[in-house]
């Protein structure tokens, strides 16, 4: 299915979205002929009760926050860099700043996000509040997502050209592929990849099956296995990507739990604080 629908988070607090971060996302909606949506927040500084902790006049007049100040201008100033981008690329778009306590944010977004193809993350690495933007969007709003470094967004192409399956026949990875599908369909290599110490049978015949069902829908790939070694399954990914010049990284999200991930780093804990080029992740 193509994608027609994006949606684009701009967390603008405590640290905002990268003006390049924004323009690659415009470049990649317009590449695959999307519409495509920025959202943002403003601080919402009252507790639950609805009451300001910070003293107000009595004469009506409001005095916000530095972090709903803070939060508004680099809000403000994010929807200016992507309507102006936008307006350049000629795609269809749209754009809505929100009020939320930030705790909020995370939630709203994957509420949104139900009715979009795909969700286009910029992340900041191992930045507390990204994480949970990206971690709120897999497990609850139901749609992939194609997460980046906002850092590297220069250095990234707007094309998906060749791209990389990490397959270990789990079934979010096999959901990642199904929603990776239209850009696998169009990407001119697919390399499908198992990360082991020792290939079994099963593993082979595993990458063997993919790399069949793959060809019935017109993508030509290849299978390989790769050694573990010593070094963690983000790693192993980390390097894969930089040895093949990959441009797309297709991976189930979470295979282990929350709590696993968070004790032991697996490979989604790794991608995420550091995407090393565009990641499609899926649950």
């Amino acid at each position: 299915m193509a994608i027609r629908e994006i949606l684009l988070p701009l967390v603008s607090y405590p640290v905002a979205v990268e003006e390049a971060a924004i323009k690659k996302s415009v470049s990649v909606a317009a590449h695959l002929d999307a519409q495509i949506t920025a959202v943002s927040f403003e601080v919402d500084s009252r507790p639950l009760g609805g009451s300001y902790t910070r003293p107000f006049p009595t004469d009506g007049l409001t005095i916000e926050t530095p972090e709903h100040k803070q939060s508004l201008m680099s809000a403000e100033q994010m929807m200016a860099v992507f309507d102006t981008a936008a307006r350049a690329s000629g795609i269809g778009y749209h754009k809505a700043i929100k009020r939320f306590v930030p705790e909020d944010f995370p939630s709203y977004l994957a509420f949104c996000a139900r009715t979009f193809d795909l969700s286009l993350v910029p992340v900041r690495s191992f930045d507390a509040m990204h994480e949970k933007v990206v971690e709120e969007l897999i497990f609850q709003s139901g749609r992939p997502l194609l997460i980046f470094s906002g850092a590297m967004a220069d250095r990234l192409p707007t094309s998906f050209d060749h791209a990389a399956i990490a397959w270990d026949h789990s079934q979010q990875a096999t959901r990642a592929i199904a929603d990776a599908m239209w850009l696998l369909q169009n990407a001119k290599t697919v390399r499908v990849f198992t990360a082991t110490d020792n290939e079994t049978s099963a593993e082979r015949e595993s990458g063997d099956a993919l790399v069949k069902y793959l060809a019935a829908h017109g993508i030509k790939a290849l299978f390989e296995t790769i050694p573990k070694k010593a070094s963690s399954t983000g790693k192993i990914f980390e390097a894969y990507v930089k040895n093949h010049a990959i441009d797309l990284l297709v991976m189930g999200a979470y295979r282990h739990s929350r709590l696993r991930e968070f004790f032991l780093p697996g490979a989604t804990y790794t991608v995420v604080g550091q995407p090393p080029c565009w990641v499609l992740m899926s649950h």
